[in-house]
């Protein structure tokens, strides 16, 4: 079992920064990607980042690169999402999910056997 508890969340204006962190817990030794979803109001969950748990390969939606940093912190067992520019559109609970099989990070696709945590929301005003 992995545990995965998401901070950061909050409101922001647009045009701000936010930093989400996903603390993990557990058998972390079992995970090969780490990731970041968000899901706005009324519409499917939605691919942000991944980053390899023991490399430097990162993959990013086209709707975040450039303006998004993911990265991890191995001695804290944390990912975190750097989020600058944010948009309206940015507006989502965003997840982090930890991959359990191996896989390169382009390949998002999540199965039942990856874990989630419960969700920090983002709210971006005008």
């Amino acid at each position: 079992q992995v545990q995965l508890v998401e901070s950061g969340g909050g409101f922001v204006q647009a045009g701000g920064s936010l930093r989400l962190s996903c603390a993990a817990s557990g058998r972390t030794f079992s995970t090969y990607v780490m990731g970041w979803f968000r899901q706005a109001p009324g519409k499917e969950r939605e691919f942000v980042a991944t980053i390899r748990w023991h490399g430097d390969s990162t993959y990013y939606a086209y709707s975040v690169k450039g303006r998004f940093i993911i990265y991890r912190d191995n001695a804290k067992n944390t990912v975190y999402l750097q989020m600058n520019s944010l948009k309206l559109e940015d507006t989502a609970v965003y997840y982090c999910v930890a991959y359990t099989s191996l896989r390169a990070v382009l390949d998002v696709t999540t199965t039942p056997d990856d874990y989630w945590g419960q969700g920090t929301e983002v709210t971006v005003s005008s």
